[in-house]
């Protein structure tokens, strides 16, 4: 029994030795699969943190390339001063980077260089038939005098005005006298501007027109002299002046510049077209300098841009404009605007902001190659002295390099019989901006206002009135957007400011540049009505949105003359015509300075 018992326990002992030694090795191989498993699993981590580390680095690398070559971002020139070198240079950078102006303008329309719907309308400025004529109704012993006032333009304006208020008065007209006091400094009398004969001769059926006051009794008659307010109507002339006309019998009207209503009726309005654009002309030396010009300038090209450029320092000052020259600038036009005690303190961003500011040469230049024009267009400029001389207008030649002036294409000689008088050298400036192609303008005065109406009556050429206003805002952002993007605007926003037909409705603005009561349109007009029903759309539209930059739906209507409604002699409630005195606001230097 006892030895039973002793070899099961022999028994048991071995097998569970078996046992544990099969268990053993199972445990070895199971760490032998665990070491391999780690071993494989290491490798392949290994692998991935590798690639992975070799993609950051390539990361790493990029972004400090970029950072490198790419210019610092726009928001650090916040933190540079106005007129730092270094903000200077990132600001090139950035706009070599984004805004590049190509040298050639696109494909150029052929409507800038014309008007196709031009053919449609003409000059029209015939009499009715319910128009008296001169010898009808002109009373014996009744004369007015008037003396214009300013440039050779403003003057202009007041000669054509006193033939129609001679008209209103029944009176006869003596030959206006010129300003020759003013800013502009010229002795030139009205024979040695504009054919004298030609306007007596060719408005004689309209008004009686003598070239001095005859005498009265043996001795110079001494008129009356006397104001009238602007834009005095046919009622205001009859009740204000012609009371002290018939009393007095002669009469002189001082300052005789805008003095007569936008608004009168279509016959008084066709009487002002026959003036302006048939009977007062330039005297024949004039007249043939000015077409030797033009065939010059024809010579150079086929077509050809003329631009009236003000940036006088002068007028700087007095606008109160600034253009970021920095403290040198405010320094110097200070000075100047000084001279003026009565203008108030200037505003520059809200000046500009309104678009009382004339553009600059360089925005300018920018606008015409958003346009469409290219660096081979030839430009004609008429300009006086610009502020900052040649750095001023570089930009401008770089962009149009076939720059001229009468100084360039004609010889001194041949413009010393002008160049002492400032109104015949502005008469040669008036007949080539005239006939060019297309007439550009940076300002809204007298000269441009005038070009304009004469434009449309002789078939709406194009004339281009920059869109201040709304340019203004794109000049200011060009550098943060593409060259394609920034003559899109500029194009859009020129809508209705390139002179086709019809761009400002009639009664609008200052008739001198629109004379609507003297266009007449063409039996075919009707034949295309639906061809250019969305055109007209576009334009209407355009003028609202113009209206809601410039607070009216035409900008004409401000009297963007700088000086003709802000700060002119502002003479509203006179006392009597009989009244010998104008108000003391009067500054005639202030006037005349921006007269053209």
């Amino acid at each position: 029994m006892m030895l039973t018992n002793l070899k099961q326990l022999m028994f048991s002992l071995k097998m569970k030795r078996k046992k544990r030694e099969r268990n053993n090795i199972l445990l070895h191989g199971s760490n032998d699969i665990c070491v391999e498993l780690n071993r494989i699993l290491w490798r392949k981590r290994h692998r991935i943190f590798s690639f992975v580390s070799f993609v950051s680095g390539c990361l790493i690398l990029l972004l400090f390339a970029v950072s490198v070559l790419s210019p610092p971002p726009a928001a650090n020139l916040l933190f540079l001063p106005p007129h730092s070198l270094v903000r200077k240079e990132i600001a090139a950078v950035e706009s070599n980077a984004v805004f590049q102006v190509p040298t050639i303008g696109g494909d150029l329309d052929p409507g800038l260089w014309s008007t196709s719907r031009s053919k449609l309308y003409y000059g029209c400025s015939n009499a009715s038939n319910k128009f008296q004529t001169a010898d009808m109704k002109t009373y014996p012993n009744r004369y007015l005098l008037i003396s214009t006032s300013g440039g050779l333009n403003q003057q202009r304006t007041g000669i054509v005005d006193s033939v129609v208020a001679a008209y209103i008065l029944n009176a006869t007209l003596v030959v206006p006298r010129l300003d020759q006091r003013s800013y502009w400094k010229d002795a030139s009398g009205f024979a040695e501007i504009f054919n004298v004969d030609r306007f007596i001769s060719s408005l004689s059926r309209d008004v009686k027109i003598i070239k001095e006051l005859p005498l009265k009794g043996g001795k110079p008659w001494i008129p009356r002299r006397m104001a009238v307010p602007r834009k005095c109507n046919e009622r205001c002339y009859q009740t204000r002046v012609l009371p002290v006309l018939t009393k007095k019998q002669a009469i002189d009207l001082r300052k005789f510049d805008y003095r007569l209503s936008n608004r009168l009726e279509t016959d008084l309005q066709k009487l002002r077209c026959r003036v302006n654009y048939h009977a007062l002309t330039f005297t024949d030396p004039i007249l043939e300098m000015g077409k030797l010009l033009v065939e010059r300038m024809r010579m150079k090209s086929k077509h050809f841009i003329a631009l009236h450029l003000r940036f006088e320092p002068d007028m700087l000052a007095f606008t109160g404009c600034y253009y970021g020259g920095g403290d040198k600038e405010r320094r110097e036009l200070g000075k100047i605007r000084r001279r003026w005690k009565a203008l108030h303190a200037s505003n520059p961003e809200k000046m500009r902001r309104q678009g009382r500011c004339p553009l600059t040469p360089e925005e300018i230049g920018l606008m015409l190659r958003a346009l469409g024009f290219g660096s081979d267009v030839h430009i004609y400029v008429a300009s006086g002295e610009v502020y900052g001389g040649e750095e001023t207008l570089a930009p401008l030649k770089a962009l149009f390099p076939n720059f001229h002036s009468k100084e360039t294409i004609a010889t001194e000689a041949e413009l010393a019989p002008f160049s002492s008088f400032s109104s015949r050298m502005a008469a040669l400036d008036y007949i080539v901006c005239d006939e060019s192609d297309v007439f550009v303008s940076n300002n809204n005065g007298n000269m441009v206002r005038m070009i304009a109406g004469r434009r449309r009556y002789f078939g709406h050429k194009p004339t281009i009135r920059p869109n201040a206003k709304k340019l203004y805002k794109l000049f200011m952002a060009r550098n943060n957007m593409t060259w394609e993007e920034f003559a899109t605007k500029v194009q859009a926003f020129q809508v209705g400011f390139m002179g086709a037909p019809k761009e400002v409705k009639p009664g609008r603005g200052e008739f001198h540049e629109n004379p609507a009561s003297c266009i007449c349109e063409t039996k075919g007009t009707e034949t295309i009505q639906k061809e250019t029903q969305e055109e007209d759309h576009e334009n209407d539209n355009n003028g609202r949105d113009t209206a809601e930059v410039n607070d009216e739906q035409d900008p004409i209507e401000e009297d963007l003359d700088w000086i003709e409604d802000d700060y002119s002699d502002n003479i509203k409630d006179l006392p009597d015509t009989d009244s010998n005195v104008l108000t003391k606001q009067e500054q005639p230097e202030v006037e005349e300075l921006f007269s053209d």
